[in-house]
């Protein structure tokens, strides 16, 4: 079942602020239920993707103006870790693959330096 906020304040008969509240808590234990998961181990994939409009005029691929981008890290059969990032820099990519994937694992990528 998918209810909102005030769907859920209505039916058990307490604030919207209260609802709020509790559904914050319950989300911070989520993410720190997949903290203890991380790191990711064996057999990791990483790439990143350009979500945004179509096609804007202008330079293409990584360095394209008004995409947003996403950058994952998939575990072979098993969970996937997506966080938005502000560039496809080294420093940056390097810095999520090292908090969230094992010194032991197995990496494969497209085989772009920036994942070196």
């Amino acid at each position: 079942m998918d209810f909102t906020a005030t769907d859920t304040a209505q039916l058990i008969g307490i604030s919207i602020r209260s609802v709020n509240t509790i559904y914050l808590k319950i989300r911070q234990r989520i993410a720190q239920n997949c903290e203890l998961e991380s790191p990711l181990q064996g057999s990791v994939e990483v790439d990143e993707s350009y979500f945004g409009a179509q096609r804007v005029k202008g330079k293409r691929g990584r360095g394209a103006y008004g995409k947003t981008i996403v950058f994952g890290v998939l575990k072979r059969q098993g969970k996937v870790y997506t966080e938005i990032v502000p560039d496809c820099s080294k420093v940056t990519l390097q810095a999520i693959i090292r908090g969230h994937v094992a010194s032991d694992t197995v990496i494969h990528s497209d085989g772009w330096r920036g994942y070196d």
